[in-house]
């Protein structure tokens, strides 16, 4: 980046596992950050109460509002979640419908989004990414094409594969090389 501008991230983490691959994953990436680049892992989602509009008035839980003031914040959103029965785990669906509200003036709306992750199938979370892809179009979010990582631990820490590391903060990379295209 030729730019002074620092470029923030927010980590939408699927997994409120303490000591979760994907938390570790999220950390990694945060403390590895290439130059120019702050990573923020958006804490409690297991915290904010499933979306409904009567909560969604004037007075919105201080967790949906803290998390909205995260992304709103950032310039762009990356999920970094493991797989639950086929899909996306249920705080990170909860977080993708709270930044979706407004309809059309969300925290989301915009933001570049991509999803990566971990699991311990030979799939590495394939259906849980495209998942949380769909749903954050459907929300607003500007999903970068060709950023996919589905990390398989069916042979161990994916951390611990130089290969693995590199496809992920590759993916770090794309998502940042996407807005600085995109605000050219």
């Amino acid at each position: 980046m030729t730019s002074d501008k620092q470029t923030r991230v927010a980590v939408l983490l699927g997994s409120t596992r303490t000591g979760s691959l994907n938390r570790r994953i999220a950390e990694h990436l945060r403390d590895h950050a290439p130059a120019g680049v702050t990573v923020d892992v958006v804490e409690g989602l297991d915290t904010i109460p499933f979306y409904t509009e009567e909560l969604d008035g004037e007075s919105v839980p201080a967790g949906a509002s803290s998390l909205r003031q995260a992304v709103a914040s950032a310039d762009r959103v990356l999920a970094v979640t493991p797989e639950y029965n086929g899909t996306m785990p249920a705080v990170l669906n909860n977080a993708i419908d709270w930044l979706s509200r407004p309809y059309g003036q969300g925290a989301i709306v915009g933001k570049p989004f991509a999803a990566i992750g971990a699991t311990p199938t030979p799939y590495g979370g394939k259906w849980s990414h495209e998942h949380a892809r769909h749903s954050a179009t459907i929300a607003g979010a500007v999903v970068v094409d060709g950023i996919v990582v589905d990390e398989s631990a069916v042979a161990g820490d994916p951390l611990a594969d130089e290969a693995a590391v590199q496809r992920l903060l590759g993916a770090l990379d794309d998502l940042v090389a996407h807005e600085a295209e995109a605000a050219a």
